[in-house]
């Protein structure tokens, strides 16, 4: 009877609890997770790959745009030392917008008003620098010559057929020229200048908002240290070069008004806007200051000297000013510079061009602050789902146990 009671309560007895299921589901949520991790990642290459042609074709709303935000962030500071002094938000954002458009309607009349008198005698000065340069235009000739030869020689060999060209009409008086370009530039100025203005009248709030929105301390204190470290920097940077811009064109305009060259005001504006761009600007203005004196002066020696003037000047700025007042707080790898010059030149041209170092220098102070291994964590305030659902499969299987 024993045994048959043992028999038959054996027979009642349930089925072990199988431990390989939380095994199971690691497993799946593991491949889920890669699924989600590979089809984030070919989203981000694909919108990395498309990012670049997107804001060219969007040239009219992104470049007035980047460029609003980037003078907005620069103004920060002015704005901020504004409201400590109680001044309203909307009347302090006010205000940096009419000091800026003051300050750059002065650099542009300096500029381009001298700029367009001087260069509208280019036709008549024609004779003086060809003479300047009359052993170089020989030499010139005597290539051209072998060059027409040359040329002649290989058409000898079979006839060469010219690609078709398209007529193109141009303008027939200043009126048509204004008509065709000017009122997208005053649209997309006015455009800009409201984004400056209500960036800065919002800024305040902006801030707060984007700080207090966190849902941990730590994530709060973060953003707000990459927001501080983003206006630090980008105001830094163009508050700093803008000032030694400014003293590098008025160096270079006092002695070429020593050395009697016409509208030395215009020159220096010339070099101190060309001086933000690196590299590139120097070398277009020693250009243009070789091709303003001989303009003006007899002697190609003498007329070489504002050219070279202009690069003693450069390199006294570029290796001991600027590294002495900048220090290697916004210190910038120069291949890093090339890349991004070479960038956004291409997608927005000569206004990219002066913006390429400031859109730098912002993108890597957030990579700086939010550190690049783990952008995404930065962003959404977690690590990554692996991490997550691994530490919650390792809680759970904890409690199973000591529930057990």
């Amino acid at each position: 009877m024993a045994e048959r009671d043992n028999s038959t309560s054996g027979a009642f007895e349930l089925p072990p609890v199988p431990t390989e299921e939380p095994e199971d589901e690691w497993r799946i949520a593991m491949r889920r997770d890669r699924l989600l991790a590979a089809l984030t990642l070919i989203a981000g290459v694909g919108l990395a790959v498309a990012l670049p042609f997107a804001l060219k074709a969007g040239a009219e709303f992104f470049l007035p745009t980047t460029a609003a935000l980037v003078i907005a962030i620069a103004l920060v500071p002015i704005l901020e030392w504004l409201e400590r002094r109680r001044v309203p938000s909307a009347l302090a954002a006010l205000t940096c917008v009419l000091l800026f458009l003051v300050a750059a309607n002065v650099a542009l009349a300096a500029i381009i008003v001298p700029a367009t008198e001087f260069f509208r005698r280019l036709p008549e000065r024609i004779d003086r620098i060809q003479m300047n340069i009359a052993p170089l235009i020989d030499l010139y000739a005597s290539f051209q010559k072998y060059l027409n030869r040359t040329v002649q020689h290989l058409a000898a060999t079979g006839p060469v057929k010219a690609p078709p060209t398209a007529a193109v009409t141009p303008p027939s008086s200043i009126l048509e020229l204004a008509a065709s370009f000017a009122p997208s530039v005053i649209v997309q100025v006015f455009f800009g200048i409201l984004v400056v203005f209500f960036f800065l009248s919002g800024w305040t709030r902006l801030r707060r908002r984007t700080i207090t929105s966190r849902s941990s301390f730590g994530g709060a204190m973060a953003t707000a240290r990459v927001i501080q470290n983003v206006v630090d920097d980008t105001s830094a940077y163009l508050g700093t070069i803008t000032i030694i811009n400014l003293a590098l064109g008025l160096a270079i305009s006092g002695l070429l008004y020593v050395m009697g060259m016409p509208f030395p005001l215009m020159w220096g504006g010339i070099v101190a806007l060309l001086n933000y761009v690196p590299y590139f600007g120097p070398i277009t203005a020693a250009l243009l200051l070789a091709l303003g004196g001989l303009m003006t002066f007899h002697d190609i020696w003498v007329a070489l000297v504002p050219a070279f003037v202009m690069i003693g000047c450069h390199l006294v700025e570029a290796n001991a000013i600027t590294p002495l007042i900048v220090g290697h707080r916004l210190t910038i790898n120069p291949i890093m510079i090339l890349v991004s010059i070479s960038f956004w030149s291409w997608v927005w041209g000569t206004a990219g061009t002066l913006l390429a170092v400031p859109l730098l220098i912002i993108l890597q102070t957030v990579l700086g602050a939010a550190g690049k291994p783990d952008i995404a964590g930065f962003l959404f305030e977690h690590g990554t789902l692996t991490q997550r659902r691994r530490s919650n499969f390792a809680n759970s299987s904890e409690e199973g146990e000591t529930g057990g």
